[in-house]
């Protein structure tokens, strides 16, 4: 986990994450704490290996590390977090020592994550994660969250 913990400890990547953890101070609803981001990285290198797919577990946990990380480009000139996870993610993976094969597949999965798909992909199984690591059926705001129905996570899955 050599080159996720270069990923962590990446400025441009701390810069990032305690400007989005400040604008989350006071938000009611799912925040982008590195908890969620761990979340996502264990439930989808489960399901990667539920699956059968032959995804490294670095690959995984890189994805869930830079997939939120463009939130702060959102809140201060609204562009997609996607795309500006993408961006971000463009700039620190090569200085962290991932392949262009390897970034190939982080940047899918992270440009993917909002969007269902239909086949077993690592991008499918990187959406789903991320959204089953939402807790909605204890949120205590889950009423309010303008999340549609089918995107909730309301039971305990894998």
């Amino acid at each position: 986990m050599e080159r996720v913990n270069r990923i962590l400890n990446n400025f441009q990547y701390q810069e990032y994450f305690n400007k989005i953890q400040s604008l989350e101070t006071n938000r009611a609803f799912c925040g982008h704490t590195m908890e969620h981001f761990l979340d996502v990285a264990r439930l989808s290198f489960i399901m990667v290996l539920k699956a059968g797919l032959e995804i490294d577990q670095e690959l995984v946990y890189a994805t869930a590390l830079l997939h939120d990380i463009g939130r702060y480009l959102e809140y201060t000139n609204e562009t997609p977090h996607h795309e500006g996870s993408a961006i971000i993610a463009r700039e620190i993976l090569p200085e962290c020592g991932f392949s262009e094969e390897e970034q190939a597949v982080i940047i899918e999965a992270i440009i993917n994550h909002r969007q269902q798909q239909s086949e077993k992909t690592f991008s499918m199984i990187f959406y789903q994660a991320d959204k089953l690591s939402r807790n909605c059926f204890s949120c205590p705001v889950q009423a309010q969250c303008n999340w549609p129905l089918e995107k909730k996570n309301m039971k305990v899955t894998i």
